[in-house]
């Protein structure tokens, strides 16, 4: 009796604990109910097919880091050739994976090879006639690019959607070239900020103005060209609630500190107390920072943002770590861009290949499909097994009712997200549990029928299916993960179910429906018959 005793208390523990977790606040948000806080934190979310929400598909432009890469060794050697005092032609970059030198002087040739000695480590260098060089990307080089920009495009666009405070957001790579981004973000109602906080490139960049700012791109660059390691960008001036106009501003190509100096970025006010975003940099910024202000006192410096001028402040004093970034901005801009920056920017660019918005009254209607659905499977599967198995077949419904209830505590708890297909799964694991009563019912039946007393038919029912249970709950286990590990978003959810399921299943096939029987019989002196 004290082994039943602690068997019984053993269910009841683990009912009451999954119930309060999966099933006690779904009811209390239906009925109005105040739950803890820890309750509503721990309970079941919802996917984006059930929610409501966003659903994209972007492409990172992996060209995009491939020319930045180049680009930055070309302006590296162009910084080595002017310290070396090697005069050359041109330096220019016809595509992502080449640039090209020319003019290199015959007689500074042995120079001009030491100056690329660092560049070769991911360009090849191949000669041509009158002093040319090209410097070529590397294979290993442009496919090493190409992925990691991908993994720290999904990387960057996570951070992003944290910060807006998503949901179990689902944000995956995709695509037969592994380029492509899923990102789904269940109860997003904003779009259009989603967006543009998702696709904003983000690169902040300090440079020293050499010119500026002018009305036309012309006084700078005549006939278009700017002077070598100096390019023009488009800015804005203007006041705070008055329309801006375009200027331009003669610039250096490299930056003297970018984002990934970054250390934090936050909105603030500026001296005229309207919005702006104050950023820290980290302190190998800010000794970069600190040496390029402490050289060019009394100069501009440009606060650059995805390749335009927010403001272009003069340097008064040598800057180490702090510096705010002013224009015409909204509070909700300010916010944006603090995030923006604080999530750091995108390697590439991306485009959008597939856009999506389910509405939440298309999720409440999966969801009530879903409910209606699980409900008459159920009552079905109750009224087979008491018409069946008669009053054992009471002993199989309690079994499949603590069953479900453990199979969305355990998904609160492990913070799953229940999708539509996780519903079909829902589902089919009212029919293993089921199927796993049968197969017990009918050994014990077997044992009934060869003589054997009722409790050694229960016992020998229970003992002799076991194996066969674990066997055919591991089998499915495998294909549950191999759903998840290759799958994508909604097959995984089904996976993650099914899993849940197929676990708690086995608990309650087993330990709660022998412990059901052995409660029955316990008052019992003499048991000559069993209702099967």
């Amino acid at each position: 009796m004290d082994n039943l005793r602690w068997k019984v208390i053993l269910i009841l523990v683990v009912l009451v604990a999954f119930a309060s977790v999966g099933v006690y606040p779904i009811v209390a948000a239906r009925y109005g109910i105040h739950s803890p806080a820890l309750l509503i934190d721990k309970q079941l979310k919802l996917g984006l097919d059930l929610k409501g929400g966003v659903h994209l598909v972007l492409r990172v432009q992996t060209d995009d880091a491939l020319r930045l890469e180049t680009e930055t060794e070309m302006e590296r050697l162009r910084e080595e050739l002017t310290k070396r005092t090697v005069a050359v032609t041109n330096i220019i970059s016809p595509d992502p994976t080449h640039f090209r030198v020319e003019g290199v002087p015959p007689a500074q040739d042995a120079a001009f090879r030491q100056a690329a000695v660092e560049v070769q480590a991911n360009f090849d260098r191949s000669s041509g006639t009158n002093g040319a060089y090209t410097f070529t990307m590397k294979p290993n080089i442009q496919v090493q690019l190409r992925d990691d920009a991908v993994v720290q495009a999904r990387q960057t666009i996570e951070r992003r959607v944290n910060e807006l405070g998503v949901t179990e957001p689902s944000i995956a790579q995709q695509g037969d070239s592994g380029d492509q981004i899923l990102v789904q973000l269940p109860g997003v109602t904003d779009v259009d900020r989603a967006k543009e906080i998702i696709r904003s490139t983000g690169l902040l960049e300090l440079r020293i103005v050499e010119q500026g700012p002018s009305a036309t791109s012309e006084g700078l660059a005549p006939n278009g060209r700017a002077p070598q390691g100096m390019e023009v960008v488009p800015g804005a001036t203007g006041n705070p609630g008055e329309p801006a106009s375009t200027v331009y501003y003669l610039v250096r190509k490299v930056a003297a500190v970018t984002g990934r100096d970054l250390r934090n970025a936050r909105p603030s006010l500026d001296e005229n107390n309207q919005p702006a975003v104050s950023f820290t940099l980290n302190s190998e910024g800010g000794r970069k920072f600190g040496k390029v202000t402490g050289e060019n006192i009394g100069r501009q410096l440009a606060i650059m943002l995805d390749g335009r001028v927010q403001s272009a402040p003069r340097i008064d004093s040598r800057i180490t770590t702090d510096g705010r970034i002013t224009g015409s901005f909204t509070q909700e801009e300010v916010a944006n861009l603090s995030l923006i920056l604080r999530s750091g920017a995108l390697p590439a660019s991306l485009t959008y290949l597939e856009e999506r918005t389910i509405g939440p009254s298309l999720g409440a209607d999966s969801i009530r499909s879903g409910v209606i659905a699980s409900v008459v499977g159920l009552l079905l599967v109750m009224a087979f097994m008491l018409v069946y198995y008669r009053l054992s077949g009471v002993n199989a419904v309690v079994a499949l009712a603590l069953n479900l209830i453990i199979l969305l505590g355990l998904m609160a708890y492990i913070g799953a997200v229940m999708t539509l297909p996780g519903i079909a799964g829902f589902v089919l694991t009212m029919g293993i549990g089921v199927d796993s009563n049968v197969l017990i019912f009918e050994r014990i039946k077997e044992e009934l029928e060869a003589q054997r007393g009722v409790r050694a038919s229960i016992n020998a029912g229970f003992s002799r299916v076991f194996l066969t249970l674990l066997d055919t709950h591991i089998a499915a286990l495998i294909s549950a993960a191999f759903l998840f590990q290759f799958g994508t978003g909604p097959i995984r959810g089904f996976a993650v179910t099914l899993s849940v399921g197929l676990m708690s299943n086995l608990f309650t096939s087993t330990f709660v429906s022998k412990t059901l029987y052995e409660l029955v019989l316990s008052k019992r002196h003499q048991v000559v018959a069993l209702s099967i």
